[in-house]
């Protein structure tokens, strides 16, 4: 044992260089949802504006999310496949063509054609997340995972203002189009600057074998078996081959590694992924409408309390860590407390006599849901293992895009029966959540206590 840890000790990272690295994924995380929230807010009268009737405009908005649908996974695995890097720069790279085209759309056929590549190669946020799963340990990555979350999070604030003011000029539409292209540009001149070179990483697996850590370069790990010196230079020539191999040989690799999670057993995971998001997405599904409607508030006020529970959403991913580190790293136990909250304020939300238990039920929500995305994202990558982390985080947002074609459809139904009713049918899914969990954290704490065993 003592020796293979010899053996290893020549790859220990700097630490500067990895915080460098760490410190610019989060300026990429800001930016990029920035520049994509100027102009979702725009894109239904943008379409409306060409001549689409209320139809056509929801059919061709629904083409980017079944695209995510069905590449979010395939982009996810690819990025395991050929790098962090090669994959986060071409997909910053024809995200930025889809925005480009976006602000030359003069008709509706140019529209849905600069949706394409944005629907197939919009995944830079969750490459992201998996190259920073590939820098740090276990034990950092909520509280990594939660900076990442909230800086991103500042991003779809803010964009929101500059986008509307952009909008109000001549052609607004098209500058922001532009400048959101234009700041997808930035991020993948930012990303080619960064010390790839130093992304070496060496640090104990605590929940692997006692012998060599993994050691990871551009989001590529090693083959088993290669210790020292080997996999030094497999790392260090894996950007020369990687991207240049056959395309047969990559795809079938993405098809391996999908095969490979199709056949696990994280069905309870991913089904708990999508109970939850759907739970959520009907909390927001008609809220103005809601608050209208039940308390006769204006769409002033309700613009103000959207964007106060925004802020906490945002604010709430700094206390990712040290809520994770108060439960000792028990991300099961948080993950279902989180559940249980995040119900109690939705049923709260859906009873509320009165507007400020409607602000006390926003305050705690935006909390409870921000630590359950990080938790369920960190359960994943735990029971998957980081040898495909963007192959399961690409496959977590598949299962989310599913929630965004089966929300509307739901709440549209629920709202036929009262203004409450697709809250009310929230509360109900988030319920089937927590039984689900306290059905299956058993199994999970007996699985993690025979791996220790066998440890």
């Amino acid at each position: 044992m003592k020796d293979q840890k010899c053996r290893c000790s020549p790859l220990f990272q700097k630490p500067r260089g990895r915080t460098r690295i760490i410190r610019c994924i989060y300026v990429v995380g800001f930016m990029d949802l920035f520049g994509v929230s100027m102009i979702i807010p725009q894109l239904s009268h943008h379409v409306k504006a060409l001549g689409a009737s209320p139809t056509v405009a929801g059919v061709v908005g629904s083409t980017y999310g079944m695209l995510q649908l069905f590449s979010s996974t395939i982009v996810g695995s690819w990025s395991d496949v050929v790098g962090r890097q090669s994959s986060l720069l071409t997909c910053l790279l024809l995200s930025a063509v889809g925005y480009a085209l976006l602000g030359m759309s003069s008709s509706i056929a140019l529209f849905v054609l600069a949706r394409i590549p944005v629907g197939l190669f919009k995944h830079s946020l969750s490459i992201c997340r998996a190259l920073l799963s590939d820098l740090v340990s276990e034990s950092e990555r909520p509280l990594v995972m939660g900076h990442f979350n909230a800086a991103s999070s500042v991003g779809f604030i803010l964009g929101p203002v500059v986008g509307g003011y952009l909008t109000e000029r001549e052609g607004g539409f098209y500058t922001s189009s532009f400048t959101c292209a234009v700041i997808f540009l930035t991020n993948a001149g930012l990303v080619q600057m960064l010390p790839w070179s130093e992304a070496l990483i060496h640090r104990e697996d605590d929940d692997a074998s006692k012998g060599c850590s993994k050691s990871v370069r551009n989001g590529s790990h090693a083959e088993p078996g290669s210790t020292g010196p080997e996999r030094l230079q497999q790392d260090l020539r894996w950007w020369e081959v990687s991207l240049l191999q056959p395309a047969w040989r990559q795809l079938s690799s993405v098809g391996s590694k999908i095969a490979t999670l199709a056949s696990s057993d994280m069905w309870d995971l991913f089904l708990m992924r999508l109970l939850m998001a759907v739970a959520i997405m009907l909390y927001h599904s008609n809220f103005a409408l809601a608050m209208e409607e039940r308390f006769s508030l204006k769409p002033k006020v309700t613009g103000y309390l959207i964007s106060y529970s925004s802020t906490l959403g945002a604010l709430a991913g700094f206390l990712v860590g040290p809520v994770t580190r108060l439960y000792g790293s028990n991300m099961p136990a948080l993950l279902l407390h989180s559940t249980v909250l995040t119900c109690s304020l939705i049923f709260l939300y859906a009873a509320a006599p009165s507007v400020s238990q409607v602000l006390l039920s926003s305050t705690f929500f935006a909390i409870s849901t921000t630590i359950g995305r990080t938790c369920i994202t960190d359960l994943e990558l735990q029971r998957g293992g980081a040898q495909a982390s963007g192959t399961l985080i690409g496959a977590g947002q598949s299962v989310t895009a599913v929630g965004r074609v089966l929300a509307p459809l739901l709440s549209g139904l629920a709202q036929e029966f009262s203004p409450c009713g697709p809250a009310s049918l929230g509360v109900v899914l988030a319920l089937a959540a927590v039984g689900l969990l306290l059905i299956r954290i058993p199994t999970w704490d007996r699985k993690e206590t025979t791996r220790k065993a066998q440890l």
